[in-house]
This record gives structure tokens, sequence and C-alpha cells, in this order.
């Protein structure tokens, strides 16, 4: 790098409507000296952060709506292209903010991460401006509560993954209140971990919707398994630890852990020696303080009506387990 020169660190916030985006996005303005938030959303128009840069200044969705008789996501769509088409505007509100930590509030609606090329094409222009950036896909944890809902919220991480190309983060926010609306079927580690989905398919086929498109959602298993990519971080946005655990993994994917391109950084040796511990340790917090650990008497008395119901079975001639061998071969003399 020219002497002199800075190098932009910071994070694109993505992920569906309701996830936490802004939320997040306001907490983070604590944790670094310096930091500015850009509104990328032409349809928020209260955020509880002051916002460096604001989209709505260049294009507001209700103006957009109303003159050209489109519809929300038409609007958002057309409010998108606009500012891909003056990237000049964005740089140079950008300018004063060089020496800071940039946080890219972007809009949750998925077809901009899906299948439209602006977004893509504006987070690439970002990486040419010599930004270092980390995209932070945010997905409610409630979506664990429902196999057919799990199965496309990962799709749609792998998806967005693999449009934006870009340093890639998935995190199950609201983690406190993933069992808010009841028990999970697998342990934690299995939706962070995203493996042998197979064991999904039980529970698809007890769902009236899961049951309907039920081999659509095993050919989509199936696809997630094949690219092997997705896998979640845990975030409660109220618990500090939560957030530098989060930031941790951040930091390394986009450089930030590294500290400044110049002689003598020992940074990287530094970061051998940094965290050390495994998955299941990590989410060992998250497990004790959120998840139900089934009491052992409840185990014990769901085993014992198990058994209850075998003993009132009528013993078969074949059941090696209710007749004994001379039983059975004198039921075979008959």
């Amino acid at each position: 790098e020219p002497e002199g020169r800075s190098m932009p660190f910071g994070q694109v916030v993505i992920g569906p409507p309701g996830s936490g985006k802004t939320t997040y996005c306001d907490a983070l303005i604590s944790l670094f000296s310096k930091v500015a938030i850009v509104n990328l959303d032409p349809a928020n128009d209260v955020t509880p952060y002051e916002a460096a840069v604001n989209l709505r200044e260049l294009v507001d969705l209700a103006d957009v709506m109303e003159k050209l008789h489109l519809g929300p996501n038409g609007g958002l769509l057309y409010c998108i292209d606009f500012l891909w088409k003056n990237m000049d505007w964005l740089r140079e509100k950008l300018q004063p903010f060089q020496d800071h930590y940039i946080l890219f509030d972007c809009p949750g609606q998925t077809e901009l991460y899906m299948h439209n090329t602006t977004m893509r094409n504006i987070v690439t222009m970002i990486q040419k401006w010599d930004y270092r950036i980390t995209a932070i896909h945010l997905v409610d944890s409630y979506y664990c509560s429902s196999p057919s809902t799990y199965v496309s919220s990962v799709l749609l991480s792998l998806s967005t993954m693999l449009h934006l190309e870009l340093p890639h983060i998935n995190v199950l926010s609201k983690i406190d209140l993933i069992e808010k609306h009841g028990r999970l079927n697998f342990d934690l580690e299995f939706f962070t971990d995203v493996q042998d989905l197979t064991y999904l398919n039980d529970h698809l086929d007890a769902e009236p919707f899961g049951a309907k498109y039920a081999k659509l959602s095993r050919v989509f298993c199936e696809l997630i398994e094949d690219f092997s990519l997705v896998s979640f971080a845990t975030l409660n946005i109220m618990d500090k630890h939560s957030v530098y655990n989060l930031l941790k993994a951040i930091d390394k994917s986009n450089g930030y852990i590294f500290g400044g391109l110049t002689a003598g950084n020992d940074a990287i040796m530094a970061l051998t020696a940094g965290d050390t511990s495994w998955q299941y340790e990590k989410l060992g917090d998250v497990r004790e303080r959120f998840i139900t650990d089934v009491p052992d008497e409840e185990w014990e008395s769901e085993e014992e009506d198990n058994q209850q119901q075998q003993q009132q079975q009528p013993p078969t001639p074949t059941g090696r387990f209710f007749v004994s061998d001379q039983e059975l071969c004198d039921f075979a003399s008959k």
C-alpha cells in the first residue's frame, strides 16, 4: 500500500426483513472508536442510529412509488438500480470516512441477492475502491423451529453466498429466542453445522406443508450438502460476549484482525496462538442459557412408558422376546 493511503474495512449487513440488521448495526456503534453506518435501504426512514450516508438523500422509495406507480418491491429495485448508476455519489459521500469502520445496512428483499445482479455490482465496485468488506447474513433463529423453513433459510444463505461472491458469514440472530415457539427437534450443533440434512426427512413428512413438498425439500437438502458451504454462527445482540465472538470471525474474514499492511506487523503470528476452542465449546454458553435440557427423569419416564406398552402387547409365535425357544418348538410341531 502506498504511504498515507487508507484501507477501510467494513461489513455488508444483509438478511430477510425482521432479522435484526438495523439493530445489529446500532449495537456495533459502541464497539468501535470510529464507525460510520451507510443506510442503503431507501424504505428505512426511521433508524435508531444517525446514518453517515443515507441513500434516501439520493432517492426516496415513497417518491418513486408515487411518481412511477410501482409497488414496494418494484420501487426498491428501481432505487438500487438508480444507486448503481450514481456510484460516484456514494464514493464522494464515503470520502470523509476513510479512517472509519464502515457498516452497510442493506435492504432485506431477497430478490436483490437471488437473481438481480445490481447489488452484486455495487459490492464489487466498493471492493474496487479498496474496501475490505464481509457479507454478514442474518437469519432469524425462529426458522429453526420448523424443518421446512430451516431448509428454505439455508437455501437462501447458499444462494446469497454464491451470488454476492464476498467473504461471507451466516448468523442465526435472536438466538435467545430460539425456543420461543417450541423445543428444537435436534441439538443446536445440527442447525449451526448444517450437516447430514437427511435427518430432517421424517420431520418434513410430519408437517402439512413439508409433506406436500417432501420430494422437493429432499432435493434441496441434497443440493445444500453437495455444495457444503453453509454454516451458522450465533448472535444474541444483548450479550456482549456473543457479539465479540461473532466479531472475531468477521475480523478474520475481512482481514481486520491482521492490522495494517506495515513492515514488522506480527498480527499473523499472533493469530496462530489465538482462539482454538471447538465449535461445541463455543456453543456451550448458548446451549446452557437458551436450549431446553430434557431432564433425566423425563427420559426415564418415557422409557418406562415404552416398556409398559411392550408388556401389554400380546405375545406372537415369531417374537423372540416374548416366547421361549421351547414354546417356539411346541408351536412349530403343531
